[in-house]
């Protein structure tokens, strides 16, 4: 093992049938909503979970459209369309502190989810900037999980 390489998680849910984002959780949709979410193997020292949703198919990579943090660590399910009342949302891509839809347009897309487990809660108010709760993460990250589903137009 890599020094200070962080624990591996795991991350499922049932909007991923197949290995492809079910519709209902993307732009092609009337009522967008985010998916369900479990996760596992956290590290005994979690201090709090974050929730990064990103596209690495965009042009710019990577287009993030969903990062949550400072979720208790003993939390290990989101339910569809929610979030525990502790946890907070940084701004996306688009600019706003929501779960903004995968919208895969010119072919299918990659779309990761990614569950961190981090060393402190960050303490950082809802809908701070991308970079700064990216960054913040990134420092703080001891455990990951990730899930690459597909998705097309």
């Amino acid at each position: 093992m890599v020094a200070n390489a962080p624990t591996a998680m795991t991350i499922n849910s049932s909007a991923f049938a197949g290995n492809v984002l079910s519709a209902r959780y993307t732009c092609y949709t009337s009522k967008v909503t985010s998916p369900p979410l479990t996760w596992a193997g956290a590290p005994a020292d979690t201090k709090s979970i974050a929730i990064v949703v990103d596209d690495a198919s965009a042009p710019i990579s990577p287009s993030i459209y969903w990062l949550v943090f400072d979720i208790s660590p003993d939390t290990t399910s989101i339910p569809e369309g929610s979030l525990p009342s502790d946890a907070r949302v940084a701004l996306n891509s688009a600019g706003t502190a929501t779960y903004e839809a995968p919208c895969p347009s010119g072919g299918q897309h990659s779309y990761r989810f990614t569950v961190y487990a981090l060393n402190k809660t960050l303490n950082l108010p809802a809908g701070t900037a991308l970079d700064t709760a990216w960054q913040a993460i990134s420092n703080a990250a001891i455990g990951r999980g990730r899930y690459t589903v597909k998705a097309e137009p």
